[in-house]
């Protein structure tokens, strides 16, 4: 490649053209972000059967198991959330013992949401029993016996197991933005049959749909447009110790598509790791912010606050597997240290009886796989 050398400018925004057209497409990210919201509003919604939920999970073309928002005709779509949830090839094409087993941990959590917290959803929660807990604030959590709400626990595990394991160990790999003859077609402007953009240029946008793809207009972001990664982009942004990242994030994107047109594969893979360390951030921080939420709550005596921070927490902590450290290729907290968090954070009576200790243990450890402190993401 003769390009090396030569720099990349990026436009202003996020806009590509190509004789006149828009070559930016994402519109299966922006359809399964959609399909994901519904499906976690309906986990709370204790009139819904397993077999309607699972269905939202596992979408099949044309069953009618969404409300069809905005007009992204999700009944209609092909695309679904589950076969993209512990789906990236770098992590998991070739480690379907994993796959299969984070797949389950999901299901379960749709199942036992049915079967163990509806059935209670008039009951008074206690140690070892499911049931509603009331916050000093007034807001009511449903939570299982050991105070973990499953609606909250799946919902922030798909920040990982779902968006950053899909941009970071997916389509910002090498494995698929060089799959096949993608370098060659780049090189020499060979587009994708009927479409206005080569093969690799598409795989990268589809990156920056899982972040950006609620957008009302991807060329001026305002963030906290979703439930998800976009959202907790936005609370980090948010905060002062770590202001800067969303500029961080969307210049990369930016940059790294912009070196795909000008076929310069170096700074492209230079965008990629910014990516990966940066959205790999946003779960640490905020894994460590709601521990010490959750520890907060229980020295305020306010244990129903404690268990929804705890249940984040949860979700945060089991997407600390699908992280990618640009420096190792492997996530910043493996899935045996997860899976031994979640065992530590469940034992016992769960939440009921978790210690500020353990709490503070846990947030040192995850914040110094990052190189951020515990009091930089509590905040």
């Amino acid at each position: 490649n003769n390009n090396n050398n030569q720099n990349v400018d990026a436009p202003a925004t996020y806009l590509f053209t190509r004789n006149g057209e828009n070559t930016v497409s994402y519109s299966g990210q922006s359809q399964r972000i959609a399909m994901a919201e519904e499906l976690i509003s309906a986990l709370k919604d204790e009139t819904r059967d397993e077999v309607s939920l699972d269905a939202m999970f596992a979408h099949v073309e044309g069953d009618q198991d969404f409300s069809d928002p905005d007009m992204l005709e999700l009944n209609a779509s092909s695309k679904n959330v589950r076969s993209k949830t512990a789906g990236s090839a770098d992590y998991f094409s070739s480690n379907s013992t994993d796959a299969n087993a984070i797949k389950a941990d999901f299901d379960r959590w749709i199942s036992s949401q049915v079967n163990d917290v509806f059935p209670n959803w008039e009951n008074t929660a206690s140690p070892g029993n499911a049931g509603l807990a009331q916050e000093l604030g007034g807001s009511i959590r449903y939570v299982n016996e050991k105070g973990l709400e499953y609606n909250q626990a799946f919902a922030k595990s798909l920040n990982g197991a779902f968006l950053a394991d899909q941009i970071c160990n997916n389509y910002l790999s090498s494995a698929v933005l060089d799959a096949g003859d993608n370098v060659t077609n780049n090189d020499n402007d060979v587009l994708v049959d009927g479409k206005d953009y080569t093969t690799m240029e598409h795989k990268w946008d589809e990156a920056f749909g899982y972040l950006y793809g609620a957008e009302e207009d991807e060329t001026s972001p305002v963030l906290g447009v979703d439930s998800f990664l976009n959202k907790y982009l936005d609370k980090v942004e948010g905060d002062s110790d770590f202001a800067g990242i969303a500029d961080d994030i969307y210049n990369a994107f930016k940059l790294g598509r912009a070196a795909i047109v000008a076929k310069n594969y170096t700074v492209r893979d230079e965008q990629v790791e910014i990516l990966r360390e940066k959205i790999s951030m946003i779960i640490g921080i905020r894994a460590v912010y709601y521990l010490q939420g959750g520890k907060s709550e229980i020295a305020n005596e306010d244990l129903p606050s404690a268990f929804h921070d705890l249940s984040e927490g949860f979700g945060f902590i089991y997407s600390l597997q699908f992280t990618r450290n640009p420096m190792t290729d492997a996530p910043y907290v493996s899935k045996s240290m997860v899976d031994g968090y979640i065992n530590t954070l469940m034992e016992g009576d769960g939440f009921w009886d978790v210690t500020a200790e353990t709490l503070d243990q846990m947030s040192e450890d995850i914040a110094a796989e990052f190189g951020f402190t515990v009091d930089q993401a509590a905040n």
